[in-house]
């Protein structure tokens, strides 16, 4: 019973050394996330009519798999940009048409996913759609990816026009045949929008926003939301028909990492 009993002390002992350690031990928390300062706000609260078909928080976009810190289908921008969006609305609205917004406040993160995924050169899952003619090697060079994004900013926005008569978009299902970008709109994923020419995101020269090749009903198209998008205070990128960013911007030197979820601007 000696021998017993002193076993028992030494355990009671030892529970006790560990628990005094445990004690003194410092508490590791995990770091909170970032939310967004009070000039964000959810575009929904500022107009619920504009259409949202936020890519990539899916799997339908050039990399095939939901971004890094895209936690809800949500479009977030700053607040100036978001009441702009809504004049331009207005007036479509009254023609017969709405915006529809693929992506909107970008965070650095999902920027820095979009650099890793460009260096893997073997992963090139999406490429029959969205960058068929270019060679993944050229994604940097040729300016499609970048290690900074003006959408981290706040007050960037991509988007197109959608007749307020058309059928809505189908699911997109991982692993369908794909289409190139360029192709026809009867042959392309089959968006909702009105033929721009090519797709959203489409990794080709045929996106140049005033590219010649492209004529007719397209053309007019992209200058009819270029004019909209211009009188409401938006500036186009050349390279890209459907990114717009509003001038001027409230954080032109920011790059923010909050992620899109509603948390970020809940309270905005």
């Amino acid at each position: 019973m000696t021998s017993l009993a002193s076993a028992f002390r030494v355990l009671a002992a030892a529970a006790a050394a560990l628990l005094a350690v445990t004690a003194a031990a410092p508490t590791v928390r995990a770091r909170p996330e970032p939310k967004a300062p009070e000039e964000f706000v959810a575009l929904s609260s500022v107009d619920p009519t504009i259409i949202q078909e936020m890519r990539y928080p899916t799997a339908h976009n050039f990399m095939g798999v939901p971004v890094d810190g895209y936690r809800n289908p949500l479009c977030i921008l700053t607040r100036p940009a978001a009441r702009a969006l809504h004049d331009a609305q207005t007036r479509l609205l009254r023609r017969g048409y709405s915006l529809k917004v693929y992506d909107c406040y970008r965070p650095q993160r999902a920027v820095d996913h979009f650099v890793r995924w460009a260096k893997d050169l073997d992963d090139e899952a999406m490429k029959g759609e969205f960058y068929p003619r270019v060679d993944k090697t050229r994604l940097f060079a040729d300016g499609y990816i970048a290690e900074k994004s003006g959408h981290s900013r706040g007050s960037t926005v991509d988007l197109t026009l959608v007749k307020l008569s058309a059928a809505p978009t189908p699911p997109y299902r991982p692993g369908e045949p794909q289409a190139p970008c360029y192709a026809p709109a009867a042959e392309r994923f089959p968006d909702d929008s009105v033929d721009m020419g090519t797709g959203f995101d489409c990794f080709d020269t045929l996106s140049h926003t005033d590219d010649p090749r492209v004529q007719g009903a397209q053309r007019a198209n992209r200058q009819f939301l270029k004019k909209t998008l211009t009188d409401a205070g938006f500036v186009n990128l050349a390279e890209e028909w459907w990114h717009y960013t509003f001038k001027p911007e409230l954080f032109p030197d920011t790059y923010f990492d909050f992620p899109v979820a509603r948390r970020s601007v809940a309270g905005h």
